[in-house]
């Protein structure tokens, strides 16, 4: 009983460790890494995309553009975390590409501000 306890305490610390990083992720799912390489990829494949988020459209859409393109972004108001983010600045948005009657988009998991 003791060892459970302590094996659960040890669980939930290093859960609580993990949720703490706030850097780049190297998932290896993510395969497309801009917006023209995203009309190519499967949908459900996930996505990491360097850009701006240059307008919104409605409710959680947006509109984000980069070097290549411009596409539809799904941002829910929690994956910002409280960030403020305009037209200029830059952001790297990490996601699964999703269609909808509009066609491509990006469901956003992650949006972290670059400086």
């Amino acid at each position: 009983m003791i060892r459970t306890a302590i094996a659960a305490a040890l669980l939930l610390t290093a859960s609580a460790a993990s949720a703490q990083f706030s850097g780049p992720s190297s998932n290896p799912r993510a395969q497309a890494t801009t917006v023209a390489q995203v009309a190519n990829a499967r949908p459900g494949s996930y996505v990491t995309l360097t850009g701006h988020i240059v307008d919104h459209q409605r409710e959680d859409y947006y509109t984000f553009r980069d070097s290549t393109g411009e596409i539809r972004v799904e941002i829910e108001d929690e994956d910002f975390r409280g960030q403020k983010v305009t037209p200029e600045t830059q952001v790297r948005l990490t996601g699964e590409i999703d269609t909808g009657f509009r066609g491509r988009y990006i469901d956003v998991d992650t949006v972290e501000i670059l400086k």
